[in-house]
């Protein structure tokens, strides 16, 4: 009490001599003085009297444990009954110190009961000496409850990213699902498009999310191993394997939009094609037959000359030779009309009333022409001779015509090929065509010659022709314009059309060949990469400082090699582009190599975090770089696989613990520092099933099956390592509760901080023991409940 005392005098500033009260000998001097009462001995006494008399002490001493309750700086040395008043009233008032002494009494006195002063002042050493135990508990309380509320703050941040990620994965799927085709090229071009986008814009950020929630993750379990606290559960639906799941059917989603956007952009193009050959086609049947019900329902023979109806009937034979040629042509038109509706063509009714309405035509024209027909031959006995130069022209113009029609029709009609060969075949089968124009100009000739000799004829005879030729309306004038507009418009047209398709096919194969050869050398550059990050999670060369270093320099190097990355999707968006659908040159796909890209990306961040959360379970442990070599060293003979994971039963844990127990430990060659992996060893061979499940709980809280490196070291640390124990932080409490088996909120607030205090009375359950107060709360089940002993 007398050093305590001392203390206190050593705060203030006053005209002692305090050499004199810094001397060891001080309390034995103070004792010879009492024995002797000599001069010196009473001037000392006398000056430990007045030490007390001012009352500056008792009002130094309270400040220096409670600051608060006393405003040291407006005392005043010259007015000591007020001075000792203020230090009585407060201590009985907040320190629970009943007031012993009078304050006049002491002033007033020569000699003040030195016995009295020393009981009263040893009351205040058992009031602050049980604040000092106090404070103490409150330290370790508020350390224990900032490792809480940070962990906590880690799991709400983890919670949040999760939904946040699954919220977009739900929204994003139902727009990938949907099949919906559009009805024109431009639309799905459009499609294609924003899917684009969404590879390029919107994906790589989520991507970026993803790696960073398995990080955190990791990283939040890591601190509550190290805290002595309980895995963390997420909430039902947000576990990491829920989002890798729903990531996973992302991306089902994501392949299956884009082939179907593939296909539906391949059969929009098919039935443009076909739609436009089918109103060429339907255009040119529709020319052919204007005029053709007029002519055949016409009653022109019943007033004709027997000439004339020889010549009518000439002229309707060569129209049925006619009409034959043309139903080639109708059938196409049906079957193209066919093909349309089979692929939902989506002006599929305006089609199907045109085809039905050619279809019904050419019924009526048979119909018309069979009926004409026989009235023809009703009157053919009465017909004579008809020129045979006018019927032979007739009879090899038409179908000379048809051929020269359906070239032309040919000519123009369009085409689409996919590759090289495709269109070299076009070119081989034109190429054809043009080496029989010598014998078709032959037959023009011939034909042309027909109606020369028929004007030489007339002329010769002195005919004057009454006008065309009555068998046909297919003039010279006609077949010369179609064979020049055949031999010196259609077919050079051809012609360049087919090389400038030959070039686009060139440049086709170019593309894929430039792909291909990126491609190629991408695809075993990531898989390398894959090998070598699994190699050096496994093998332990230098510090864990050195391999996260080598590890970040590894990430670097693979993020420089993003450029070609790059450069390869734009090759990809290039083909895409050129519409080309197949690649002989590579089995690599873009989305095989951007799958296994995102993959590599992953699996280094994954492996930093990993070596980190050792770093931070190494310095929170205090675990050698000598007992992680060991550690890694007998994790390997587990992980047989070699994939940092180690899959563990009973059965084949023990097996494996037992050969490893003959091979390393009953050998010449066995360590001393290796006992406590032999104490590991037995643990697993004598424990029975219930006590190796409780072990198993400890490292896969998840019962995946598989126990990872780092729950391999927290384990084996946690055996040896002192930690803060839910009994631990119960006896603080109780210590702040004064004994009490509860504690109230007045005070948690006096003894802790002002958050935690608030963060405490917010979660403790009321107290309902037989000795409870009203406001008492539960301090031992708020405790249990920080390690997981019971629910808070």
């Amino acid at each position: 009490i007398d050093h305590f005392m001392l203390q206190i005098y050593m705060e203030q500033e006053n005209d002692w001599d305090r050499d004199l009260l810094l001397d060891p000998a001080w309390e034995k001097q103070q004792r010879k003085v009492r024995a002797s009462e000599s001069p010196g001995a009473a001037a000392g006494a006398c000056k430990m009297r007045y030490f007390w008399k001012d009352g500056l002490a008792f009002n130094a001493l309270i400040h220096r444990h409670r600051p608060e309750l006393i405003d040291y700086d407006k005392l005043r040395k010259d007015d000591p009954v007020t001075n000792l008043n203020n230090a009585f009233e407060v201590a009985e008032r907040y320190l629970d110190i009943p007031k012993m002494l009078d304050a006049e009494d002491i002033v007033n006195t020569a000699r003040p009961d030195e016995k009295a002063i020393m009981t009263y002042v040893s009351s205040f050493y058992h009031a602050f000496s049980g604040a000092q135990k106090a404070e103490t508990a409150a330290n370790r309380i508020c350390k224990v409850l900032a490792v809480n509320q940070e962990n906590e703050h880690l799991m709400e941040d983890y919670e949040k990213l999760a939904s946040d990620l699954l919220e977009w994965i739900r929204r994003t799927i139902p727009w990938l699902e949907n099949r919906a085709p559009e009805k024109t090229m431009t639309e799905m071009q459009q499609k294609l498009e924003d899917f684009r986008d969404y590879r390029r814009v919107h994906k790589p950020p989520k991507v970026q999310e993803k790696c960073q929630l398995e990080i955190n993750f990791n990283t939040l379990q890591t601190k509550l191993r190290l805290s002595n606290r309980p895995a963390f559960m997420p909430s039902e639906g947000r576990m990491v394997s829920d989002i890798n799941g729903a990531w996973h059917k992302l991306e089902g989603a994501e392949k299956g939009y884009e082939e179907w956007l593939l296909n539906e952009i391949r059969r929009l193009e098919r039935l443009d094609h076909l739609a436009e050959k089918f109103r060429q086609k339907a255009a040119i049947h529709e020319s052919w037959t204007d005029g053709k019900e007029a002519m055949l329902t016409q009653k022109d023979y019943e007033t004709a000359t027997l000439s004339e109806i020889k010549a009518l009937l000439k002229k309707h034979e060569a129209f049925e030779s006619d009409l034959a040629a043309h139903q080639d042509r109708v059938e196409q038109i049906a079957a193209i009309a066919q093909e349309l509706n089979e692929l939902d063509y989506y002006d599929s009714p305006s089609v199907n009333a045109r085809c039905q309405k050619i279809c019904e035509q050419w019924d009526a024209l048979g119909s018309l022409t069979q009926s004409r027909r026989e009235s023809l031959e009703r009157t053919e006995k009465q017909l004579e001779s008809i020129d045979e130069l006018y019927l032979e022209y007739a009879k090899r113009a038409a179908p000379f015509n048809n051929w020269m029609e359906g070239a032309m029709e040919d000519l123009q009609d369009m085409f689409i090929v996919h590759n090289i060969e495709e269109i070299q075949g076009l070119i081989t089968a034109h190429d054809q065509f043009k080496s029989t124009l010598p014998e078709a100009n032959k037959e023009r000739e011939s034909i042309q010659a027909i109606q020369a000799e028929v004007q030489k004829i007339a002329q010769y005879n002195g005919i004057k022709l009454a006008g065309n030729n009555p068998y046909t309306t297919i003039t010279p004038q006609s077949i010369d314009k179609k064979w020049e507009k055949v031999r010196s418009q259609l077919v050079p047209q051809r012609d360049q059309a087919l090389q400038e398709e030959l070039a686009r096919q060139q440049s086709n194969d170019h593309l894929r060949r430039q792909f291909a050869n990126q491609a190629n050398m991408i695809g075993p550059w990531i898989q390398n990469k894959m090998e070598e990050i699994g190699r050096i999670s496994i093998e332990m060369n230098g510090t864990l400082e050195d391999q996260l270093t080598h590890l970040r320099q590894y990430e670097q190097s693979i993020i420089e090699y993003k450029p070609n990355i790059d450069q390869l999707e734009g090759d990809h968006q290039l083909i895409q582009e050129a519409l080309i659908f197949d690649n002989k040159y590579t089995a690599y796909t873009m989305e095989h190599l951007r799958v296994g890209w995102e993959q590599l990306l992953t699996t280094i961040a994954r492996t930093i975090n990993e070596i980190e959360n050792q770093i931070l379970t190494r310095d929170a442990k205090g675990i050698s770089q000598e007992q992680l070599h060991e550690y890694r060293t007998s994790f390997n003979h587990f992980d047989k696989v070699r994939n940092s994971f180690a899959c563990l039963t009973v059965t084949s844990l023990k097996m494996n613990a037992l050969n490893h127990l003959y091979a390393n430990f009953l050998q010449p060659h066995f360590h001393l520092h290796q006992i406590w992996y032999l104490t590991l060893i037995l643990m697993t061979l004598l424990t029975g099933d219930a006590e190796f499940a409780r072990i198993m709980g400890i490292v896969d809280p998840n019962n995946s099956g598989a126990v990872t490196f780092q729950a391999f070291i927290d384990f084996m640390s946690r055996e040896t390592t002192d930690t803060d124990t839910a009994d631990q932080v119960i006896a603080s409490f109780k210590i702040l509760a004064g004994d009490k088996n509860y504690i109230t909120a007045e005070e948690l607030r006096r003894e802790l901080p002002p958050d935690q205090a608030e963060y405490c009375i917010a979660r403790m359950a009321p107290y309902t023991g037989p000795d409870a107060v009203p406001g008492a709360l539960d301090y031992m089940s708020f405790s249990t409940a920080l390690y997981g002993e019971s629910d808070l």
